[in-house]
């Protein structure tokens, strides 16, 4: 079996980024991978200019107690006159500083009498002001290429004038679920059989990320089924993904269909949940098959077709940022594999969620993260171990 870092590495040396990209208008960018970087023309802010409501003063005339004439009124958007000696200016917060000003006094620190103000507390030099280009210079890239676009990326792009952007075509994600047990919400449940939760997660998870997700549906169980399947799937999309059937049962036909299409890269992890993982090609398409359990699904997508899929859309993708918390509770026995267990924060310690079975997707739901405890390791409760939180995971 391959460890979690190595099977990744592996999934991550296999991605080839999408080489073709279209132009957007910012609007319409939100998910999209960033195909060029964004320099700014400007600066950011345009004018050194007030981060407050107050007045604009000269910091060593502003001293506790002074009865200074206010002179002018500089609102935003206005270019106000030089500062004269020995007097201060009305100002509002985004307003650009008057030559001579070097301080705000803050609304708050002081009192009008009449057409002058007292100051209340003096100033220091550069008190709330704000220089010019002290977020953003021109020239500087403010986005580099494979920024995964989300709103702050877009409001830096408007920032600088940007009213469109180069972004990578979308990745084509063809998907489909293998079970003869599965049924669709919405039809009757006969004995024996079970609703296809898979498909709902998983074209979900798809949809987030920002693929062009192209679901096939359900697949019979039969090899036949499978392969022709995996062969339509291949024609539509850059990468096929399936659910299911990439263990070593007699009815698990994924394995044997890619291998009978293409070739099979590797297909066990010493992680838990999510054994079985399925890497390959079919035809010019990637395949990456997920465990047909829901919990593993699940994991196994955050933990390793997430960051593929970002690879292969272009986007540079960052390891999630775990961090320690307390344990409330405890793990005396020590497991071979690599465990990730469903845990929320509760009073600064993490609690599991009670059913850590691979099937119970309710722990999935309830979870703010996943407790991960490296094979070999016991877990006595306040011990600290690594906590990764969902956002962290889900991007």
């Amino acid at each position: 079996m391959l460890s979690v870092d190595e099977a990744r590495a592996r999934l991550l040396a296999a991605a080839r980024p999408l080489d073709l990209s279209e132009s957007l208008p910012l609007g319409s960018c939100q998910g999209r991978i960033l195909a060029a970087p964004l320099a700014s023309g400007i600066c950011v802010p345009p004018l050194d200019n007030s981060a407050m409501d107050g007045y604009a003063v000269r910091a060593v005339e502003a001293v506790e107690g002074a009865l200074l004439p206010v002179a002018q009124r500089i609102p935003a958007g206005s270019i106000g006159q030089p500062l004269a000696a020995g007097t201060v200016a009305r100002i509002f917060t985004g307003a650009p500083i008057p030559e001579g000003a070097d301080a705000i006094v803050m609304q708050e620190d002081t009192v009008v009498e009449a057409d002058a103000v007292r100051i209340l507390r003096g100033a220091k030099p550069e008190a709330h002001i704000r220089r010019r280009g002290e977020d953003i210079s021109a020239g500087q890239v403010v986005l580099p290429a494979g920024t995964h676009l989300g709103p702050a990326h877009l409001g830096v792009a408007a920032s600088v004038g940007a009213t469109e952007l180069s972004v990578q075509r979308r990745l084509r994600v063809a998907v489909f679920f293998t079970g003869d047990e599965l049924v669709a919400p919405g039809e009757p449940l006969p004995p024996g059989r079970i609703y296809n939760s898979n498909r709902a997660t998983l074209t979900a998870l798809l949809t987030q990320l920002g693929v062009e997700v192209i679901d096939l549906g359900t697949v019979a169980d039969t090899l036949e089924s499978t392969v022709a399947a995996l062969q339509d799937a291949s024609l539509r999309a850059e990468v096929v993904m399936t659910t299911g059937g990439v263990s070593v049962g007699e009815e698990d036909h994924v394995k044997a269909a890619v291998t009978q299409l293409g070739s099979l890269d590797m297909w066990k992890v010493a992680m838990k949940p999510g054994k079985p993982l399925a890497f390959g090609k079919v035809n010019d398409a990637d395949f990456v098959g997920l465990p047909g359990n829901p919990v593993s699904a699940f994991v196994v997508f955050c933990l390793f077709a997430r960051p593929f899929l970002l690879t292969r859309m272009g986007a540079v993708w960052q390891p999630p940022q775990a961090f320690e918390v307390t344990a409330a509770f405890s793990r005396s026995r020590a497991g071979d594999r690599r465990e990730f267990l469903r845990a929320r924060i509760e009073n600064g310690r993490a609690v599991l969620f009670p059913n850590q079975s691979s099937g119970a997707l309710t722990s999935m739901a309830w979870a703010e993260g996943l407790v991960d405890i490296e094979a070999g390791r016991t877990v006595a409760e306040g011990d600290r171990v690594p906590f990764i939180p969902m956002a962290a995971l889900l991007g």
